[in-house]
C-alpha cells in the first residue's frame, strides 16, 4: 500500500503544477488562488479523500503562520514606493489610525453585547479579526515597484502595518483573560506593550537592515556573493530583524515591515530591490499553499454547525457593515474618488494573520469553551472572506481600472479644451 505521505506529495505537486500552468487563465477568472487552495484542502480532508490526515496543534500553526506573515510583511515593505512623510501616506494613516481601532472596538461591541462575551475576550476577538491580511490580498496590492495608485498603496501599507499594530490589543485581551482586574496590569500594558514594543519595533526595523546592507555592500567590494545565493540576504534580514526585535520585547511584525522599507531604500541598484521582492514573493506564495490547504483540511462540520450562527453574524457585520462604514468614515475629507473609498471598505480580506493571532492566543492561555467559540468564529469568518473576496477581487479591480482610465481621459480632455 502506498504511504499516505507520498500521495500527499503527489497531490500537492499536481496542484502546484496546475495552478502555475493555468495562472494566466485563473487571473482572468473571478477566483483567487487562496480560494482554490481552500477548496482543495477541504477535498483532501476528512470530508473528501482523507489524504491530509494531519491535525496540526496550535503551536505548529502559530509557527507556520508566523513565518508566512513575516515574509509577507517584508514583501509589503519592499513595495512601499513613496517618500516617508505623513502627506504621502495619508491613506495609510487613515486606515491604520482610524479604521483599525473602529474595527477592533466594533467587533468587540458585537462580541460583548450580541455574543455575551466579557469585554476582555470580546476585545481579543476584535484584535484577531480586525487586521487585513497581507498574504491573501496580493490581487489588490501593489503589483510592481512603480505602481503608485492610491487604492493599491493604501491596501498594501494597511496590510503591512495593521498585522503588527493589532498586537497591543491582542495582549490586552490575553491579560484580561488571566486577570479581570485591569488596574493590576493596565499601566504595564500601556508602558511596555503599547509604547515600548512599538518604538522598539520601529527602531530595530531601521537599525538591523541598515547594518546588514552596510556589511553586504562592503563585502561585495572584496568578493561578490554567489548570484544564486544573493537573494538569501533578504531572508537573513527578515529573520534577524524579527528575532532581535522579539528578544528586546518589540513587535517583530512591525520591525520586519519597516525593514522592508529601509532595505529597498538602502540598495541603489533597482535590480537588487526587484530581485529581493520576487524572491520573498515566491516564498510567500509557496507557504500560502501549505497554510490554506491546512486550513481547509482542519474544518469540521459539527463545530461549523455549532458556531455557524455566531460566525455568520460576526462575518456579515464585519464584511458588510463594520469595514465599509469604518472605511467611509476614515476617508472623509481625503479627496479620494468614491470608488476608491468603496473598495477600501470592501477589500478587508481576513486570512493568515488572523490565524496567527488566534494560535498565539491559544499559546497564552485561551482555552476551553471560550477558545472553541473564538476559534470557530475566526475560521468561519476567514472562509467567508476567502470566498467573497476571492470571487470579487478580479472583476472589481477591473472595474476600478476602467473607472480610473475614464477619470484620466476626462482630465486630459478638459485640459485639452482649456488649452484650446
Amino acid at each position: 500500500m502506498v504511504d499516505i505521505y507520498i500521495l500527499d506529495l503527489l497531490v500537492i505537486g499536481l496542484l502546484l503544477l496546475i495552478v502555475t500552468l493555468a495562472s494566466g487563465w485563473i487571473a482572468r477568472l473571478p477566483l483567487s488562488f487562496a480560494l482554490i487552495y481552500l477548496i482543495v484542502g477541504i477535498l483532501l480532508g476528512p470530508y473528501g479523500t482523507h489524504l491530509i490526515q494531519l491535525r496540526p496543534d496550535a503551536n505548529f500553526m502559530e509557527r507556520l503562520t508566523e513565518f508566512v506573515v513575516i515574509v509577507s510583511l517584508f514583501s509589503c515593505g519592499l513595495k512601499m514606493n513613496r517618500p516617508l512623510n505623513p502627506m504621502a501616506w495619508g491613506s495609510t494613516v487613515r486606515l491604520i489610525g482610524l479604521l483599525m481601532p473602529i474595527s477592533i472596538f466594533a467587533i468587540a461591541f458585537v462580541g460583548h453585547f450580541l455574543l455575551k462575551m466579557d469585554w476582555g475576550p470580546a476585545i481579543l476577538l476584535g484584535a484577531i479579526l480586525a487586521p487585513t491580511d497581507p498574504v491573501l490580498a496580493s490581487e489588490v496590492q501593489i503589483s510592481h515597484l512603480e505602481d503608485k495608485e492610491e487604492l493599491r498603496f493604501g491596501l498594501t501599507s494597511e496590510g503591512g502595518l495593521n498585522d503588527a499594530l493589532a498586537f497591543p490589543f491582542v495582549y490586552f485581551g490575553i491579560y484580561s483573560l488571566k486577570d479581570s482586574n485591569w488596574d493590576n496590569w493596565f499601566k504595564q500594558w500601556v508602558a511596555i506593550d503599547l509604547i515600548w514594543a512599538i518604538a522598539a519595533g520601529i527602531i530595530m526595523g531601521i537599525l538591523v537592515p541598515k547594518a546588514i546592507v552596510w556589511i553586504d555592500k562592503r563585502l561585495q567590494k572584496f568578493r561578490p556573493v554567489d548570484v544564486l545565493m544573493e537573494d538569501f540576504v533578504a531572508l537573513g534580514i527578515i529573520l534577524l530583524t524579527y528575532s532581535l526585535t522579539e528578544i528586546v520585547n518589540g513587535y517583530g511584525f512591525l520591525a520586519v515591515f519597516v525593514a522592508g522599507i529601509i532595505a529597498q531604500r538602502s540598495y541603489h541598484n533597482p535590480e537588487k530591490r526587484l530581485s529581493q521582492l520576487e524572491f520573498t514573493e515566491r516564498i510567500e506564495k509557496l507557504m500560502e499553499v501549505g497554510t490554506i490547504l491546512l486550513l481547509g483540511s482542519i474544518l469540521r462540520l459539527p463545530q461549523i454547525v455549532q458556531f455557524a450562527g455566531q460566525g455568520l453574524l460576526v462575518a456579515a457585520l464585519l464584511i458588510f457593515l463594520i469595514r465599509p462604514v469604518g472605511a467611509w468614515l476614515s476617508t472623509i475629507g481625503g479627496g479620494y474618488p468614491q470608488i476608491t473609498r468603496y473598495l477600501f471598505g470592501w477589500f478587508g480580506i481576513r486570512g493568515v494573520g488572523s490565524l496567527y493571532y488566534l494560535c498565539y492566543a491559544f499559546g497564552e492561555g485561551l482555552k476551553d469553551n471560550l477558545g472553541e467559540q473564538i476559534a470557530w468564529i475566526t475560521y468561519i469568518t476567514i472562509v467567508i472572506s476567502v470566498i467573497l473576496h476571492g470571487v470579487s477581487s478580479t472583476p472589481l479591480m477591473k472595474l476600478y481600472e476602467r473607472s480610473l482610465q475614464k477619470r484620466r481621459d476626462k482630465i486630459a480632455s478638459e485640459a485639452g479644451v482649456g488649452k484650446a
